[in-house]
């Protein structure tokens, strides 16, 4: 009798277990996210002036025209290939990954300096370690502040803005040190690009 009534406690206690661990703490979390924090909860997503959603401030995501900082480059493209024309097969990556290219490897090199022409060409100085070598999750959506400097010029001059406009932009999406301690300043790409069009807007 004893090891029926073992079985069935052992059986009450994986039922309890289950029903706080995959139905109550999830629905916690759940309602706490939504209460407490919705914008983070819901994906960080990112909103156009339309209205319309264009990310998210977790995931990076290309920018090439003049008037916007440039993003860190990424070597799967930010996954945002075209699944129809996938010819370095970007998307079999899943949505994350590195070219796990060696340092000494000449396909590295020749893009490294490739960008760094461009970015000399477009007289981004001095040149950042991260506006040239990509990060290895593929998605980082943060430049250094000294990179997102190097480009404020360039974009102050497109769009029409004084220099201290744009360092105010940049100085006010630069997210510090996690706890005053970890990690290192960041800005985020995707939210500066987009005041900066709701900037250019209300100019206008």
């Amino acid at each position: 009798m004893s090891i029926v009534r073992d079985f069935i406690r052992a059986i009450r206690i994986t039922l309890i277990l289950w029903v706080v661990t995959a139905v109550i703490y999830p629905a916690v979390i759940l309602l706490v996210g939504q209460k407490f924090f919705p914008y983070q909860a819901n994906g960080s997503l990112v909103q156009d002036l339309q209205g319309q959603v264009v990310g998210s401030a977790l995931i990076g995501q290309p920018f090439t025209a003049e008037r916007y900082f440039w993003s860190r480059p990424s070597s799967i493209n930010y996954s945002t290939a075209d699944p129809k024309n996938d010819k370095y097969h970007i998307l079999r990556t899943g949505i994350s990954g590195a070219s796990n290219l060696a340092p000494s490897n000449p396909e590295l090199l020749k893009q490294v300096q490739k960008r760094i022409d461009k970015l000399k060409q477009a007289s981004v100085l001095p040149i950042t370690a991260d506006l040239v070598y990509t990060s290895g999750s593929g998605l980082d959506p943060h430049i250094t502040p000294e990179a997102a400097m190097a480009q404020l010029n360039r974009v102050a001059r497109i769009r029409g803005f004084s220099a201290e406009q744009i360092n105010n932009l940049i100085i006010k999406h630069t997210r510090g040190r996690f706890l005053g301690i970890f990690g290192e300043p960041g800005v985020n790409v995707l939210n500066l690009n987009r005041d900066l069009d709701v900037a250019q807007a209300a100019r206008e």
